[in-house]
């Protein structure tokens, strides 16, 4: 790389950076509030708020690349257009596309970090993030059970434990559940244990009994047992947003999967072709937002209003990709055997950077001078006047 490039491509990246910190920062604040009100609000700990937070950064970082990456090229050649030193490279003879050939690096950095968070890093802090959510649903002793208390977990159950030994173990069990629908019933124990299951949580109830009232006649229903199992998943909460899928997988593991697999987590081949190229289609975006933004400012001559309408034209122009984007997604999604069609947007974007380059490198003719010869129908008119 020669002195300008290394100059262009330390100017975006610094920028890059700057601007990377800033929208990360905003955004993530954003999601920490959200966080906040959930955790918080459900009786969690600030050390539990911190570490949801901390996993949320991954997926907060691969939305605010891309924009990072665009917002540094218009910055940086901005700067240098308005400074003439892009006026100056251009009168030394370089063309449009080698004065690109920093931002085209520059761009190949921003999709490499972006694909080693999609890839990586995206996947494995989701992951985490839905076993430690299932953990917490799964505290029923945290969020439920209150030792000496009457506790009313849902509307119409009410739960009473006398003592939970340091083995866990629950003593003098009382739980009295009358949710619409259903007669009420009332079960007694003298000890019960909470076990984890692959359905949630279950209440295991130990030599008690289980007494209903039922119409008609209101005539009362006893039943002794010596075992009886309680699902308790319908007091946490439901259970399929913490289930793994595909998006919790890092690349290597989807491309290892076999069809047993993929069928255990809901998804087929198809599906799992969808999820990887979709995942390497978007560092393709990223790296055609930075190319546009620069591309866009070279078209154009010299005016005294600024490069406002370029800017304004690079935005336009991301935004129109961002919109195929979401379309293409639709379609895909709809059938992912089309999981081709998730390159398009940015093969689209890379094409018309390369359109604009290729405009912005073709000689521009010059006003005619005093002497030069006139059309005819343009002499003529002259004449007359």
């Amino acid at each position: 790389m020669t002195a300008f490039d290394r100059y262009l491509l330390s100017q975006l990246l610094a920028l890059f950076g700057f601007f990377a910190l800033v929208l990360v920062a905003v955004y993530w604040v954003n999601r920490a509030v959200a966080l906040a009100d959930g955790l918080l609000a459900d009786g969690q700990t600030a050390r539990v708020f911190l570490e949801f937070t901390a996993l949320t950064l991954p997926n907060v970082t691969r939305l605010v690349l891309p924009v990072a990456g665009f917002v540094a090229a218009v910055y940086a050649v901005h700067r240098l257009v308005t400074e003439s030193e892009f006026v100056v490279m251009q009168a030394t003879g370089l063309s449009p596309f080698r004065l690109a050939r920093p931002v085209l690096v520059f761009g190949l950095v921003v999709a490499v970090l972006l694909g080693a968070l999609l890839h990586w890093l995206v996947p494995a802090s989701r992951a985490q993030m839905v076993e430690r959510r299932a953990e917490i649903a799964e505290n029923i002793t945290a969020r439920v059970l209150t030792e000496g208390a009457f506790v009313h977990p849902t509307a119409g159950v009410t739960l009473f434990v006398r003592e939970i030994t340091p083995e866990g173990e629950l003593l003098d069990v009382f739980l009295s559940d009358g949710r619409a629908g259903a007669p009420r019933t009332d079960y007694t124990a003298r000890s019960a244990l909470l076990v984890r299951t692959a359905a949630g949580p279950q209440l295991v109830m130990l030599d008690g009994s289980a007494q209903s009232l039922r119409e008609p006649g209101a005539r009362l229903w006893l039943t002794t047992f010596d075992t009886l199992t309680y699902d308790l998943a319908s007091l946490v909460g439901p259970r399929g947003p913490m289930q793994m899928g595909l998006r919790e997988l890092a690349t290597p593991a989807i491309l290892r999967s076999d069809a047993e697999h993929l069928a255990a987590i809901g998804a087929d081949r198809a599906q799992a072709l969808r999820e990887v190229h979709t995942r390497f289609a978007q560092p393709l975006m990223a790296m055609a937002a930075a190319l546009i933004g620069f591309a866009a400012l070279t078209l154009g001559a010299f005016s005294r209003l600024g490069v406002w309408r370029q800017v304004l034209g690079a935005v336009v122009a991301v935004i129109a990709m961002q919109l195929v984007h979401t379309a293409v997604t639709g379609v895909v999604q709809r059938d992912a055997a089309l999981w081709a069609l998730v390159y398009l947007p940015g093969a689209l974007g890379l094409a018309g950077a390369a359109a604009a380059l290729w405009i912005a490198g073709r000689p521009r003719r010059p006003p005619p001078g005093p002497g030069a010869e006139l059309p005819e129908g343009v002499a003529a008119a002259e004449g007359r006047a």
